[in-house]
């Protein structure tokens, strides 16, 4: 399986979408896909279903910050590194889907109200937008390693 169907995989097995994408990268990054589910569990419906910054988009934020960070042996500089990389892909999903923005995405609706909720099901949005958004995280991540020394 490569990467955008273990991501929609793991959607598809009822775990966010920062879950699915973060998942899809983190044995190649020494992590298990338990620590990888685990750590971006809060991350979901756009920041703990507050419909911010868009779970697929923060879950390949995790991957740049796993790739490009700054940790403890590396130098100042590196932070600058990672605040490039994530505005590239900020610009790419943005540019490919309209926003970063949770309920942006899923036109204006509300993940807490109940019946907007129901609207969102009726509508397919999140077997078909939240999909597709999964899937352009992931491939926009993957663009972003083949294009530098990284993995």
């Amino acid at each position: 399986m490569n990467r955008k169907e273990t991501a929609t995989s793991y959607y598809a097995d009822a775990f966010a979408c920062s879950q699915a994408v973060f998942a899809a990268f983190g044995k190649e990054m020494g992590l298990t896909a338990d620590q990888c589910l685990k750590i971006g569990s809060a991350f979901g419906g756009g920041m703990a279903r507050k419909q911010l910054t868009c779970g697929a988009v923060t879950g390949a934020m995790m991957v740049v910050g796993l790739l490009y960070g700054r940790g403890l042996c590396d130098e100042v500089s590196q932070k600058e590194i990672t605040y490039e990389k994530t505005n590239e892909l900020f610009k790419e999903f943005q540019s490919r889907n309209g926003s970063l923005n949770c309920r942006d995405l899923l036109q204006g609706l509300n993940l807490n109200d109940p019946e907007e909720l129901m609207k969102i099901q009726e509508l397919g949005l999140f077997k078909s937008s939240c999909v597709k958004y999964i899937q352009d995280a992931v491939v926009i991540v993957e663009g972003m390693i083949k294009g530098s020394d990284v993995t």
